[in-house]
């Protein structure tokens, strides 16, 4: 990280969904602000998206509280998924079988970042 007065970081370690279904919702609020961010996870019809929303006001209160960033400049400046545990549970299945049932968990980071201008896009 290039400047790390003006970030604060959020993790979440033990979230119940696959990797593949948080790294979604997650990419969906990467370079937004925070403010748009937190709107689209409000009405975000996935499970997983309350979950990311607990982490990202986590990391809102961090940068505010910890290293008094105005909350009004924030952007979603990174957000990591990864693998954590995994359970396994069986299921019974015919002619005394059993069929594995692997439950994945991941891991969530948020950085947040204060920027002073805004950056346009090409058009």
């Amino acid at each position: 990280m290039k400047n790390n007065n003006l970030t604060a970081i959020a993790k979440d370690n033990m979230v119940r969904t696959s990797p593949l279904k948080l790294s979604f919702i997650a990419n969906s609020i990467v370079n937004k602000n925070v403010n748009y961010a937190i709107n689209q996870l409000k009405f975000s019809e996935k499970r997983v998206s309350r979950n990311v929303l607990k982490v990202l006001n986590a990391a809102i209160a961090n940068a505010e509280n910890n290293k008094q960033l105005d909350i009004d400049k924030l952007y979603v400046r990174e957000a990591y998924v990864g693998k954590s545990l995994r359970m396994k549970r069986w299921r019974p299945r015919a002619k005394g079988r059993a069929g594995s049932i692997i439950k994945p968990f991941s891991k969530l980071t948020i950085v947040v970042e204060e920027r002073n201008e805004i950056k346009k896009g090409k058009k």
